[in-house]
């Protein structure tokens, strides 16, 4: 198969596409070929080896000194089920069989979800445990099921199980054009909150038809001049790390909560209190919510630009720029038989 190859941590050029050998499905795993990714912040911090404050050391430790481990990247993946894997352990992956049963699935179903540290969904194919996988609901694309992955769990991890929103509460967003920050807008508004956006004065509009309440362009409007003129919320979600503990206490209001969704390891060790930070679970069940609120039309996946394999080096310049909007979606199947066999440089 063809994917997108990182042997060491740099700039985007680092991404290659080449030929590899086919992952193989093991014992309670699935062989899904995969029609839409996504490439996003995390991914690109992995290959440019760009670790939030104080996780240099212990990032490279876990996934690779000079280059990650896993030289295909990419958590996000959704496509349509090829194979299971044996139930017995050294056999060979099968269509069918106690696995597809116990699993609740079948070959050829459609299925999306996260692969975890294990990562590997920037190519064709991608071995999965079956117990990661969701169903995508009828009338779901693979490109809208992949998108609200990311930025969903995320945004639902820190709104929902983090900050536990309720109707009426006012709820600033920083950040709010971005994967998280679209959906944070909207998982907001469902919860019955008032949202404030922060993003640019070209995102205002998108933002605003998101359900976004008030804009305040961050270009003209400091965070910390909100803080001045007195504005306070009850809820302050920082997506994108532009907020600090000490920056972002004072836009609290009473019984507010700072949600932290980039964080130094010296801020993840003092949280407490009003100011709360963590790692999004990647719980199937939780992506199952998202994709029924985006079968329902409750939430919509902005997605910035689609974009063959071919591309991918190309995809992780967007994503370093941060002018990104919303998603950017990769199309693995695409031009899949070009180059085959070969390496090729992305441009």
């Amino acid at each position: 198969m063809r994917a997108g190859v990182v042997e060491r941590y740099g700039p985007p050029s680092v991404v290659r596409i080449e030929a590899v050998p086919d992952p193989v499905a093991g014992r309670g795993e699935a062989l899904v070929r995969v029609v839409a990714a996504t490439v996003n912040s995390g991914d690109a911090r992995i290959r440019g080896a760009r670790f939030p404050r104080g996780f240099a050391l212990p990032g490279k430790l876990a996934l690779g000194v000079k280059g990650p481990r896993a030289r295909v990247l990419g958590v996000v993946f959704a496509g349509v089920v090829e194979a299971f894997g044996s139930d017995a352990a050294g056999g060979a992956p099968h269509a069918g069989g106690t696995g597809a049963v116990a699993s609740g699935f079948a070959v050829g179903d459609r299925v999306c979800g996260m692969t975890g540290a294990r990562m590997g969904s920037h190519a064709e194919l991608v071995g999965v445990a079956t117990s990661r996988l969701a169903r995508i609901p009828d009338g779901v694309s693979f490109d809208d099921a992949a998108g609200v992955i990311f930025g969903g769990t995320t945004a639902l991890f820190f709104l929902r199980d983090k900050a536990a929103v309720k109707p009426g509460e006012h709820v600033l967003v920083v950040g709010a054009s971005g994967a998280v920050g679209t959906s944070a807008v909207q998982l907001a508004k469902h919860f019955g909150a008032r949202v404030t956006a922060v993003t640019s004065a070209r995102n205002a509009e998108l933002v605003t038809a998101l359900g976004a309440d008030s804009v305040v362009d961050y270009r003209a409007t400091p965070l910390e001049s909100l803080a001045s003129r007195g504005e306070r919320f009850d809820v302050v979600f920082d997506t994108v790390g532009a907020l600090s503990p000490a920056t972002g206490r004072p836009l609290l209001a009473e019984g507010g909560r700072l949600l932290l969704a980039v964080a130094s390891l010296g801020e993840i060790i003092t949280a407490h209190g009003a100011v709360k930070t963590g790692t999004a679970t990647e719980r199937a069940d939780d992506i199952a919510t998202l994709l029924g609120l985006v079968a329902s039309g409750t939430l919509r996946v902005v997605i910035d630009e689609t974009m063959p394999l071919d591309r991918l080096a190309e995809a992780h310049a967007r994503v370093d720029s941060a002018r990104k909007v919303g998603n950017l979606v990769l199309h693995p199947q695409e031009g899949a038989g070009a180059g085959a066999g070969s390496a090729e440089k992305a441009a």
